[in-house]
């Protein structure tokens, strides 16, 4: 429904407007003609005419031209092997650099910020002893930051307590395992909030 590149090929084929008995390709022309100033900015690349339409026809358009006569002539006297074996260097000296300074970056390491609650059996358990537990457990990718005591109701408090971890490493089931293990102090903990940094 667009005009395209090819409309301009073929209108610039024909030299003059179809007869008025064709109106069907003349309202064609007409509509194509009206495109005169935008001719560049239609979308589509430009092909020899003989490109367009079915593909099992031969293209006769070209015919008149000797190609070869034009690939004899070199205008600016240049010497394609040179320029192929230097623009090879070329390509070979961009691509070692390349995979030079992609050696050098260091790979990231994937992490998330992780706020747990841990949960005490009840309003006598030592809040300061569980924290102490619960920042005893140490693993390689695992860092523990800061942490509040929180009101639950009825006198009871959890702890809530913020770590980092490296995604490959260290786990939120392996932290949960971890930290239920320490039974005298612990009744359960959840994950508040995890986000990837």
């Amino acid at each position: 429904y667009v005009p395209s590149q090819a409309d301009i090929a073929v209108f610039e084929a024909i030299a003059v407007p179809p007869p008025a008995d064709l109106f069907h390709a003349l309202r064609w022309y007409n509509h194509i003609k009206s495109y005169e100033k935008q001719k560049a900015s239609l979308p589509g690349v430009k092909k020899a005419l003989g490109k367009y339409g079915p593909a099992d026809v031969e293209d006769t358009t070209g015919a008149a031209t000797d190609s070869k006569d034009d690939d004899d002539i070199d205008l600016f006297g240049s010497d394609d092997e040179e320029e192929s074996e230097e623009a090879k260097k070329l390509r070979e000296e961009r691509l070692a650099q390349y995979e030079s300074k992609k050696s050098k970056k260091p790979a990231v390491v994937a992490k998330s910020s992780i706020l747990l609650d841990v949960k005490p059996w009840d309003d006598e358990t030592d809040m300061a002893k569980l924290e102490e537990c619960v920042r005893s457990i140490q693993a390689d990718g695992l860092v523990w930051g800061s942490s509040k005591l929180v009101p639950v109701g009825y006198g009871i408090k959890k702890l809530q307590i913020q770590c980092v971890v490296e995604d490959d490493k260290v786990g939120t089931d392996m932290l949960e395992e971890k930290i239920t293990a320490f039974e005298d102090y612990v009744q359960s903990m959840d994950v508040a909030a995890f986000n990837k940094i």
